[in-house]
C-alpha cells in the first residue's frame, strides 16, 4: 500500500518553522513583540479577511517563539528558564521631562567661587564607641554635646548654666535657619519661574509669607509653640484683636441703643412674614388663591362656586 500521498497531504498543512517575507519581522525579545512593515496584500485581505488577519498573525508568533526558543536557558525546578535580552525598541516618555529646578542661592554663589561640592558620608567613625555612628538622625553625631557626661563650663556662665541645654537649642536654632533658608529658595525660584509677581513690592511679600509659614510652623508643637525658643531678631506672633465697646458713654449714644432694642423688642414678629410673602406675590395684601384654597379645602374656585349656587337654590326652595 502507497502511503506516500498521505504523508504529502499531512506534511503539507504543517507550516514551516522559519518565516520568509520580502522585508525580515523586526523582533523585540525584551518586550515580547514583533512588527511587520511589509504592506498590505489587497487582494488576501479583501478576499478573506479573517483568513490573511490569522495568517498574518501566526507568522509574527511565529518568528518571536523561534526567537525565543534560540536564547540561552538554565535549568530550573520548573523546567528550563530563558533570560530575556534587554529591550531595543525605544518607547516614548509618559509625561514630559521635568525641568530644571533653578539654582540656589548658595548654588550661584558657589559657581561663581569656583566651590566644588562635597558630598558628605553618612556615617562617621565614633572614637570613644570605636564604631561607625550615623552624622544625623537618632542618637547622631551632631547630638554628642548634648549627651556627653563630661563638659566643660566656661567660668562666666550662670549657676544654672545646663551645657546639654544650651547644645540643644543651638541644634534646634540651625535646623530653624535651615527651615527658613529652603522657604527662602522656594520663593525665590517661584518668583523666577513667574508664579509669583515682579512688583515693586514683591519682597516684603515674599518676606512675610516666609514669616507667616515659619511662625506657623512654630505653632505646630503640642504646646502652640509656648516653650520652644524664639531666633535672633523674630518678633511675637500677632493674634486676632477684639474690640471692645467703652464702658462710659455719651447720653446721645446710650439712648439711640436704647432706642434700637427697644424698636426690635416692638417689632411685631408677623411683620416681617407678611411683608415677604406681599413681595412674593406683588402689590396686594391678599392671597387670592392662598384664600380660595383654605376656604374650599383643597378642592378650587369652581367646587367653592357650586357649592354656594347649590345652596342659594336649597334657600329658595324653601
Amino acid at each position: 500500500m502507497d502511503v506516500s500521498d498521505i504523508l504529502a497531504a499531512h506534511e503539507a498543512k504543517k507550516k514551516a518553522i522559519s518565516v520568509e517575507k520580502e522585508i525580515p519581522l523586526e523582533v523585540d525579545a525584551g518586550l515580547l513583540t514583533v512588527t511587520d512593515l511589509n504592506p498590505v496584500d489587497a487582494e488576501s485581505y479583501e478576499a478573506d479577511l479573517e483568513e490573511y488577519l490569522i495568517s498574518t498573525a501566526r507568522d509574527g508568533v511565529q518568528t518571536l517563539i523561534s526567537s525565543l526558543f534560540s536564547l540561552p536557558t538554565t535549568s530550573t525546578s520548573d523546567g528550563p528558564l530563558a533570560q530575556l535580552p534587554p529591550p531595543t525598541t525605544q518607547l516614548p516618555r509618559a509625561k514630559p521631562l521635568p525641568k530644571p529646578k533653578p539654582p540656589t542661592k548658595w548654588e550661584q554663589f558657589a559657581k561663581a567661587k569656583g566651590i566644588q561640592k562635597q558630598r558628605r558620608d553618612k556615617k562617621v567613625w565614633n572614637e570613644e564607641k570605636q564604631e561607625w555612628v550615623d552624622r544625623w538622625g537618632w542618637k547622631g553625631a551632631n547630638k554628642d554635646k548634648e549627651v556627653q557626661w563630661l563638659t566643660e563650663v566656661p567660668a562666666n556662665a550662670d549657676i544654672d548654666h545646663d551645657p546639654a541645654k544650651v547644645a540643644r537649642d543651638a541644634r534646634k536654632a540651625r535646623v530653624a535657619k535651615n527651615e527658613r533658608q529652603q522657604q527662602q529658595n522656594v520663593a525665590r525660584a517661584a518668583q523666577q519661574n513667574g508664579v509669583a509677581s515682579t512688583s515693586a513690592g514683591s519682597g516684603t511679600d515674599r518676606k512675610k509669607t516666609i514669616d507667616r509659614t515659619l511662625a506657623v510652623t512654630r505653632s505646630s508643637t503640642a504646646s502652640m509653640g509656648k516653650f520652644d525658643r524664639r531666633l535672633e531678631g523674630e518678633k511675637k506672633l500677632k493674634g486676632m484683636k477684639r474690640k471692645y465697646e467703652p464702658t462710659e458713654l455719651s447720653a446721645a449714644n446710650e439712648k439711640a441703643q436704647n432706642l434700637a432694642l427697644l424698636s426690635k423688642l416692638d417689632r411685631d414678629p408677623t411683620a416681617k412674614k407678611a411683608k415677604r410673602s406681599s413681595e412674593s406675590t406683588g402689590d396686594d395684601v391678599l392671597n387670592v388663591r392662598k384664600a380660595i384654597r383654605a376656604t374650599s379645602k383643597g378642592k378650587g374656585s369652581a367646587a367653592l362656586a357650586r357649592e354656594r349656587s347649590s345652596s342659594k337654590g336649597k334657600k329658595g326652595k324653601r
